[in-house]
């Protein structure tokens, strides 16, 4: 069960934002990530919870940020309830899309375990439903993904593979790079792996 830390600064400027305590594991039933938000003085500002089922989807998301929560599942496309801390400004969504997406790592192994590619296969569109920070407000992206280079290296415990995705915005043609390790991002835009307990788990 991989445990560790996450720190999160804004891709652009490099601003601290985040650090997320996190831990995962693959379960009978798939994957599920656990993990709690603090800001740069150690203070809680939210926390992540996903579960996945074997085929990668969504079958339970739960966000906290701020006074925000969003609930939310791969019913009829993806579903979801985003309501304030009293309750009294609940509002739903539904959208024909693969998945969700976030500024949670947990969200890339969602996606990246969602389209199980390969190196040489051509690169895959999705379009998934990211709730953007601070107040979880949703909004419909679409992504091409592709798995440009697959290496195994040497450790102590077991080899260790790493995926290198090249992940699109095709809204702007933004591109960046992710590196995976079974369900831990090692490096990605604005995500830098601080601390790791144990070894990344591998799928099946």
């Amino acid at each position: 069960m991989p445990r560790g830390r996450y720190s999160l600064h804004d891709p652009h400027d490099h601003t601290p934002v985040a650090e997320e305590h996190f831990q995962c594991a693959p379960g009978p039933t798939g994957w599920r990530y656990v993990s709690r938000l603090t800001d740069p003085s150690g203070s809680q500002t939210g926390s992540v919870d996903l579960a996945l089922d074997e085929l990668g989807r969504p079958i339970r998301l739960e966000l906290h940020a701020a006074d925000w929560q969003v609930r939310g599942a791969a019913i009829d496309g993806v579903t979801w309830v985003r309501t304030d801390s009293t309750g009294t400004h609940a509002t739903e969504g539904n959208v024909r899309a693969h998945a969700f997406t976030g500024t949670s790592p947990a969200f890339l192994i969602a996606t990246a375990r969602l389209l199980r590619l390969t190196p040489s296969a051509a690169a895959t569109r999705v379009r998934l439903v990211a709730f953007t920070d601070p107040v979880l407000a949703p909004r419909t992206v679409d992504q091409s993904w592709a798995l440009v280079n697959s290496e195994t290296h040497a450790t102590d415990n077991a080899p260790l593979t790493v995926d290198e995705y090249q992940v699109t915005a095709l809204d702007t043609g933004e591109q960046h790079v992710v590196h995976i390790a079974g369900d831990v991002v090692l490096a990605a835009p604005g995500i830098e792996l601080e601390d790791l307990e144990s070894p990344p788990s591998t799928f099946a």
